[in-house]
């Protein structure tokens, strides 16, 4: 289902009936990025407190570890909840992704290391 701008709004159920519906910011900051669990049908986010996940055998982990399929491999890489929290911001910034970062210096220095090339330098006062 579209948001105002045409992305899709991860984590809305479909409405019940065939109308468009266009969800408010407090509709997507609570439900936006997650998704109703099918089989018990609870709406509530679970909390994945989980540092490593298993792997089907050695070629579904090579795939995962290679960037060959979708998967978790690592919570500090990727997690369910963090996963969920990420496409909640995108859904309230109309943004097309949005990464999470354990501190507001982990965000500095992946915004300013995307910008910079190989060889460039960083020039900025103390007060950074």
């Amino acid at each position: 289902m579209p948001d105002q701008n045409g992305h899709a709004l991860e984590g809305i159920p479909p409405a019940a009936s065939d109308d468009d519906r266009i969800f408010g910011f407090d509709t997507l900051a609570v439900h936006a990025g997650q998704r109703p669990d099918p089989v018990t049908g609870s709406r509530a986010m679970p909390i994945y407190q989980t540092t490593s996940y298993v792997f089907e055998d050695t070629d579904h982990a090579a795939e995962l570890f290679a960037l060959q399929r979708f998967g978790n491999i690592y919570t500090r890489i990727m997690n369910p909840t963090t996963a969920a929290f990420e496409e909640r911001i995108a859904a309230l910034e109309s943004g097309t992704g949005a990464v999470a970062t354990a501190s507001g210096l982990a965000a500095q220095y992946l915004a300013l290391t995307t910008l910079l090339g190989p060889g460039d330098q960083i020039v900025a006062s103390n007060a950074l």
